[in-house]
Order: C-alpha cells, then sequence, then structure tokens
C-alpha cells in the first residue's frame, strides 16, 4: 500500500508518500509545495496544481491529511482551513479514500505522546524510515501523517481479519 501524507499549509504545504507492506514501511519520496501568487485564490490554485502533479507522479493508493487546530487567529485559522480543502480535494478527485488524523494522534502513533514536540516527531520519522532525507519540518510532518495512517490501516486490517476468524465458529 502506497500512503500519501499531507501537512496542509498555506504557504508550505507538507507531503510524503511512503510504502507499507507486510508491517514493514520504505520511504519513496517527499517535499514541499510553495504557494505562488498574490491573492488567496491564486495561492490556492498554485497549491491546488502542485499538489495533483504530486499525486500524478506518485500514483499513492490512499492519502492522509492533518485536520486543523484552532488557534487565537481566526483569520490565520480560516485560511488554513482553506489549504486544507485543497489537501483533501485533490486526492479525493484521484479517486483515492482520504483518512483525518488530529495532530495529538499523528504524534501519538509515531512518538508514542500526543504532545510531542516537532524535534520529536522528525527524529521518530528518520527512525522509522531509515536513510531518509526530509525536504523540511512541513515534510516531517506529512511523512508523520502517512506512518500514521498506515499503522491505522495495519490495525483495522487485523482487527477485519480477526472479525472474519471468529465469524467462523
Amino acid at each position: 500500500m502506497r500512503v500519501l501524507g499531507i501537512d496542509p499549509g498555506l504557504r508550505n504545504l507538507g507531503w510524503g508518500v511512503i510504502e507499507s507492506a507486510r508491517g514493514r514501511m520504505r520511504h519513496i519520496a517527499n517535499g514541499v509545495l510553495h504557494s505562488e501568487g498574490d491573492d488567496l485564490a491564486t495561492r490556492l490554485h498554485s497549491l491546488h496544481s502542485q499538489l495533483a502533479a504530486v499525486v500524478a507522479a506518485q500514483r499513492p493508493d490512499c492519502a492522509a491529511v492533518e485536520q486543523t487546530f484552532v488557534n487565537k487567529d481566526a483569520v490565520a485559522t480560516l485560511k488554513l482551513g482553506h489549504a486544507r480543502a485543497i489537501a483533501l480535494l485533490v486526492p479525493a478527485q484521484a479517486g483515492l479514500s482520504v483518512g483525518e488524523y488530529a495532530p495529538n494522534a499523528v504524534k501519538k502513533a509515531v512518538v508514542g505522546v500526543g504532545h510531542a514536540a516537532k524535534v520529536q516527531v522528525d527524529h521518530m520519522v528518520r527512525l522509522q524510515l531509515p536513510g531518509v532525507q526530509i525536504a523540511g519540518p512541513d515534510a516531517a510532518d506529512a511523512l508523520a501523517v502517512a506512518i500514521c495512517h498506515a499503522f491505522q490501516m495495519q490495525a483495522s486490517g487485523r482487527l477485519a481479519a480477526a472479525i472474519a476468524g471468529g465469524a467462523g465458529r
């Protein structure tokens, strides 16, 4: 299973692709998209085009997006929500299922602690994907989202197998 993780941002949108098979994960690619333009519509169009190119080039099987946290600056939160909409829309347009995860859930899955610092997330991503060259903090966060989704898919697969195995009793 090839998973695309996305860390939404209006200026910098992080993305990372991993492959997960039989409980093992492998880094495929990662990067940071930078919005271009002066007005919001142009910047969103720029992110949409760039992310669509990533999806076309990387051919993921599914995607996962970090949920928006609400901060005290309502305007900044709303703008982040626009970028998050692009992060959800592009994979959906490609026919991919899209998982959504709270920042604390991602940190807990990757680090083991829901309130881990960015440096801890980066460190654990590097441990779980040996040899990875990370394009920046936003790409590290996106890879963490992809890892979280891979763990979730493995767990739900084991649960489904256990339920199916128990149904024959």
